[in-house]
């Protein structure tokens, strides 16, 4: 298990009280539709983070450890991030009905959020939640770098830094199911890819219909729409995604020896570049 330092109100790493919202420089961000939808619809997965742990604790229910991690650090960080994000939300984008868009993000979302599509073996399971936390931990840290408010920045800096942590966790726990349930390394490649892919069409695709449907009353969403929006994150991505922190993060578990992840990484980098700049 890893490390960390706490802040001793809230034995959190960092505490969103501390975030000066009355300082935003409301006139650097508050047009900015691609960042208004980022921010939103990320706070909507964020704060949905009980529905995620209530199934990973029944999974792993036997399992004392891990539990109580879930329970006592995951949780309360992971609704954290959505607190703080809902709080920047609020500040800077006023005429959004949050509340009434979460509404709506939650009774669909929840639906394909079920204990039935965890993984079916433990380790699996860690190699699937390994996936999700590069990929908010890569999201955040371009977030962090593309986002053209100090205080968003510090907000997305932290959350960051608390999801490679967590997936730090995450892998801890992958490893020691691994030693009892030895899966091969082709499940586990099979786990990563699965994963990845329905990392964006879930989480995403849902809280983005639900800003735009908010944001846009009198607008009928289309697939369209959320085309666009990939096509803005895509320009987003190809200056700011951190290609190799992500590569390293997502073939962590495949467990390849030193010298075959040297040669193996740099091409991999090259090809998510390739695809991010089509």
């Amino acid at each position: 298990m890893t490390r960390r330092t706490v802040d001793r109100a809230t034995g959190l790493p960092w505490s969103m009280e501390a975030i000066r919202y009355g300082d935003i420089a409301h006139e650097a961000v508050a047009d900015d539709e691609l960042m208004f939808q980022l921010v939103a619809s990320a706070s909507f997965v964020e704060i949905t983070s009980d529905l995620y742990t209530r199934n990973l604790i029944e999974y792993f229910r036997d399992d004392p450890e891990l539990v109580d991690w879930l329970a006592h650090r995951w949780e309360p960080e992971e609704l954290q991030h959505g607190a703080a994000l809902k709080r920047y939300v609020e500040t800077v984008w006023p005429r959004f009905e949050w509340k009434r868009a979460y509404a709506g993000f939650f009774a669909e979302y929840s639906r394909c959020c079920s204990f039935e599509n965890l993984a079916p073996t433990r380790a699996l399971e860690m190699v699937a939640r390994c996936v999700v936390e590069t990929g908010t931990a890569s999201f955040y840290r371009m977030l962090a770098e593309a986002a053209p408010e100090p205080i968003l920045r510090e907000i997305a800096s932290n959350i960051a830094a608390d999801e490679v942590r967590h997936y730090k966790n995450f892998y801890y726990f992958f490893r020691r199911y691994r030693e009892s349930e030895n899966p091969g390394r082709a499940a586990v490649l099979r786990t990563l890819w699965d994963r990845a892919q329905e990392v964006d069409a879930e989480d995403a695709y849902f809280a983005f219909k639900h800003v735009f449907l908010a944001s846009k009353p009198d607008a009928e969403f289309r697939p369209a729409d959320y085309d666009a929006f990939r096509g803005g994150v895509r320009r987003m991505s190809r200056e700011h995604f951190p290609c190799g922190m992500a590569l390293k993060m997502f073939l962590k578990p495949l467990g390849l020896a030193p010298a075959i992840g040297r040669v193996v990484l740099p091409p991999a980098t090259a090809a998510t570049r390739f695809l991010l700049l089509r």
